[in-house]
């Protein structure tokens, strides 16, 4: 009987996904329609800035779906640099580079990881799934941390190590004395650590449990007194699709007390919050975040924005404020709670990294954030695909953002060269690095 089974119906499960491909295919082609109409009506303005403007929403439907093809850097080709600035090579033939760790040694630490996905639930989920393989934004896994060693000082790492690996997703790094911490999807965990080290080993110490999958980044960052972990948690689903029971403990902010080792949620509502920063005049933690789709190229703006103990910025029930999203059950009393975030930086933007660049680092940029935009998929006419930087003055934003790199996309929009991710100062504190997990590889930014 267990022969006639797999005999016969292991081919009719075959020609089922084949057919499913063939429908996903004619989703996508649906979805491309949707694009040209929806591109008639965008907004001709981002929504950027202390006050933005904000198009009212337009629920989509059918979920406009755009995403170029990863094709990656040709030989000698680099992104495009402000004026008074150049570009190098720190470190390539990366596997998916998303964050980075810079030691006080000097040692840059890179984590190599990638979005692993469930099987597709729809035909949307089909849809998207293709586009994103096709895009290189799912796939499998290296789950390794990379040590990079520029022994010389000319800007170029010249030795490689794997510092640690056999890790789940692992994301966000943070060193405290002699233990290194990692944010794997579904937790934090902690190694001993030797200044100098190449390699750790052994399973480490899990500290705090979350839930994996979903938008499965883990950035973490130290309090500045090094007594307190702050790790990026976001949500598992657009806007609470299958319940707020399963998006407890998600879209969040967490705080983890390194003497007790008691976590807790230090702020909420923060659908997808992914790179964060302290602000050192103030000593406020900033975080940027990734609104929710389907409401419109521009609606609502991903933002950048002061993170307020017990604070909750909205998601799922309203977006920018107390804007209601009537897709969303709504929960009267958290609406009212919601906080309007500080900075709108474009819709669908997928602002990830962030750090704080002192004025001076660069020749010509005040104090100010540095961004790391991924690029949209949500909207007709693509947004993000970019490094950018926002001035600040007396602890907040005060400006138009300025472009420091760009050029990861074709003009058509049809392929990808690269994608920004995370950000750093370099280790001789007068140069950029960042993560591109299209070209895989470290882009280091210094004065021409």
């Amino acid at each position: 009987m267990d022969r006639f089974w797999t005999r016969d119906i292991v081919p009719i499960e075959k020609a089922l996904g084949q057919d499913l491909d063939i429908i996903a295919k004619a989703t996508e082609i649906v979805g491309a329609a949707m694009v040209l109409l929806r591109r008639s009506q965008a907004p001709g303005t981002q929504a950027v800035g202390t006050k933005p403007a904000i198009p009212e929403a337009k629920k989509q439907g059918i979920m406009t779906l755009k995403m170029p093809t990863a094709r990656g850097w040709a030989p000698g080709q680099v992104p495009k640099a402000a004026p008074g600035l150049k570009v190098n090579v720190f470190a390539s033939n990366l596997q998916h580079p998303r964050w980075i760790e810079v030691l006080p040694n000097g040692d840059v630490l890179v984590a190599e990881a990638l979005l692993q996905v469930d099987p597709p639930k729809s035909l949307m989920d089909r849809a998207m799934q293709s586009t994103m393989r096709r895009a290189r934004a799912i796939g499998i896994s290296a789950n390794r941390i990379t040590l990079w060693r520029d022994t010389d000082g000319d800007g170029v790492a010249e030795t490689r190590e794997v510092f640690l690996e056999e890790q789940r997703q692992p994301f966000g790094m943070a060193l405290v004395g002699d233990t290194f911490y990692v944010g794997n999807t579904d937790g934090i965990v902690a190694f001993t650590y030797e200044e100098g080290a190449t390699r750790l080993t052994g399973p480490g110490r899990r500290l705090v449990e979350f839930k994996p999958g979903g938008h499965w980044t883990r950035s973490l960052i130290v309090s500045p007194d090094k007594t307190k972990i702050f790790a990026g948690v976001g949500s598992l689903t657009n806007i609470g699709d299958e319940g707020m029971e399963a998006e407890e403990g998600r879209a969040a902010i967490w705080e983890l007390d390194l003497a007790t080792g008691k976590a807790r949620i230090f702020a909420s509502g923060l659908r997808n919050p992914v790179g964060t920063a302290w602000e050192p005049t103030t000593g406020t933690l900033w975080t940027v975040v990734n609104e929710r789709d389907g409401l419109g190229d521009e609606t609502p703006p991903d933002y950048l924005t002061s993170v307020k103990d017990g604070g909750f910025y909205g998601w799922p029930y309203c977006y920018w404020g107390k804007t209601v999203d009537d897709r969303v059950a709504q929960d009267e009393a958290l609406v009212d709670r919601a906080i309007t975030p500080d900075y709108a930086l474009g819709g669908h933007t997928a602002s990830l990294g962030l750090c704080w660049m002192p004025a001076g680092t660069l020749p010509g940029f005040p104090d100010g954030m540095l961004i790391g935009q991924h690029g949209s998929w949500n909207r007709s006419t693509l947004s993000g695909y970019k490094l950018i930087f926002v001035p600040f003055e007396n602890g907040h934003p005060s400006g138009a953002p300025k472009d420091i790199l760009w050029g990861f996309l074709s003009e058509d929009e049809k392929v990808s060269y690269g994608r920004p991710v995370g950000v750093a100062i370099g280790p001789d504190k007068a140069s950029l690095l960042m993560a591109d997990d299209v070209g895989d590889v470290i882009w280091r930014v210094t004065a021409d």
